[in-house]
């Protein structure tokens, strides 16, 4: 509880979330940690941080082209929701314990979901200044920033931080003797977590660009389609 507290206050005072979000992120913070693993409340500190990181990358530049989050970088509590409603529902069902979920699969699960968030933030941050991006669907030219657009340097921005955010989980959990630690570990998060973020780029290109859905409603679907993925990958397996 006291490092949920010391983390959202974290956030708010570096302008990384504003008050709502800050407020969402404790009790995300609260139910993964007590429901979940304090491991996985690790992975979500490093995420925020992460995330940050890439958002204030030449924020200036971003902000002169009405490509920037917020005023300073900070995300509100639709983001906090948008990004951490399914880790915190995988928490959920882990605790009260559904059936083909046990901590593994969770753990698997979990991982998937924030891969895909840490991939897509990567890509939207550090692809919008490559000046060449594609529609995912047809693979014509568009301006930087357009919903679906993808590009070289946003493709590869979105691997590196799947790949990455997969091999921290793979280390932070060889120290849990719950889990059974193997090359799947670090492999399946990845291929869900890029995964992810292309389903993220279609979705974009297809219903959002149409109004039908909004970003942060992408956000929570691909999220959700990566951790799904890998529920069914690790049943597989």
């Amino acid at each position: 509880m006291d490092i949920c507290v010391g983390l959202s206050v974290f956030a708010y005072l570096r302008n990384i979330l504003d008050f709502k979000g800050s407020l969402l992120a404790f009790v995300v913070g609260v139910i993964i940690s007590l429901m979940g693993s304090i491991l996985w409340l690790i992975m979500l500190l490093l995420f925020l941080l992460t995330s940050f990181a890439f958002t204030r990358y030449r924020f200036e530049t971003k902000k002169e082209k009405g490509l920037h989050e917020g005023t300073k970088g900070e995300r509100g509590y639709r983001n906090v929701a948008a990004n951490g409603l399914v880790m915190t529902i995988i928490a959920v069902l882990a605790f009260i314990g559904v059936p083909t979920l046990d901590i593994g699969t969770a753990s698997f699960m979990f991982v998937s979901a924030l891969a895909v968030a840490a991939a897509d933030t990567a890509a939207s941050e550090i692809g919008v200044f490559d000046p060449r991006p594609v529609l995912i669907t047809t693979l014509k030219r568009v301006t930087p920033g357009t919903n679906g657009g993808v590009s070289l340097t946003g493709q590869l921005a979105a691997f590196f931080s799947a790949a990455v955010t997969s091999a921290i989980a793979y280390l932070l959990f060889s120290l849990n003797s719950q889990l059974v630690v193997g090359a799947s570990t670090f492999l399946i998060p990845m291929l869900c977590g890029f995964l992810g973020c292309q389903i993220d780029s279609v979705i974009g290109a297809t219903i959002e660009q149409k109004g039908r859905i909004g970003k942060l409603g992408n956000n929570f679907l691909s999220i959700a389609s990566g951790a799904i993925l890998a529920w069914i990958l690790s049943l597989l397996l």
